[in-house]
């Protein structure tokens, strides 16, 4: 990707400086019927968060909002299906067919924090809250966070926090409309067809 489809190019007196553009990852098809929400630069560990935005894709609002409730009581567990080297089995994954689970408890509140804003865009909007459905939810990496840690005889190491970008949308939810049965189309056969046929059918009498 380039740098001019990145950056906002802003020009002041001799100095050129490039602006990051906030924008979303993708536009939803409808607009009118979709409330939006994201956070940047969010310190919580980008591993533990991209599962939990997983489970909860597909889901309502309000049984997102439950859902993460369970696991912060560690009622339920949040499956771990693409990060879960050194992840510890747990009973309360079967319900996902899987048996790797955990309970990240900063992970589960700031996407918590993250739909009682969606909640609040889509009241702003008009929208049926509890019709919205979580059809988009994309978590990024963001640049570490730097800190410095210190060792024995005088080091000095990194101690990095992998902070992470979290985008959500939700879309009301359509009601279903009954599709009309097919029309039974006639085959047209060719004339060739059409005298193969008619000669089965004096060959008949």
């Amino acid at each position: 990707m380039c740098i001019r489809d990145r950056y906002q190019r802003r020009v002041h007196g001799d100095s050129i400086k490039f602006k990051m553009v906030k924008k979303y990852a993708r536009e939803p098809a409808l607009p009118a019927k979709t409330a939006k929400a994201r956070g940047q630069d969010l310190r919580v560990h980008f591993k533990n968060t991209y599962e939990t935005a997983k489970a909860v894709k597909g889901l309502t609002v309000a049984r997102a909002r439950s859902y993460l409730r369970d696991v912060l009581a560690h009622k339920r567990c949040v499956p771990f299906t693409r990060y879960r080297n050194h992840v510890g089995r747990s009973g309360q994954a079967l319900e996902f067919g899987l048996t790797q689970g955990r309970w990240p408890q900063k992970s589960v509140k700031i996407i918590l924090g993250l739909l009682q804003n969606l909640e609040s865009n889509a009241n702003v909007k008009n929208l049926d809250v509890k019709k919205l459905v979580i059809s988009h939810i994309q978590v990024n990496k963001a640049p570490k966070g730097r800190r410095r840690t210190y060792r024995a005889h005088g080091r000095i190491n990194p101690y990095l926090s992998s902070n992470t970008h979290i985008e959500l949308w939700a879309t009301e939810k359509q009601e279903d409309v009954r599709k009309e049965a097919r029309k039974v189309q006639e085959t047209r056969l060719t004339k060739r067809q059409a005298a193969r046929q008619r000669l089965r059918v004096g060959e008949g009498k």
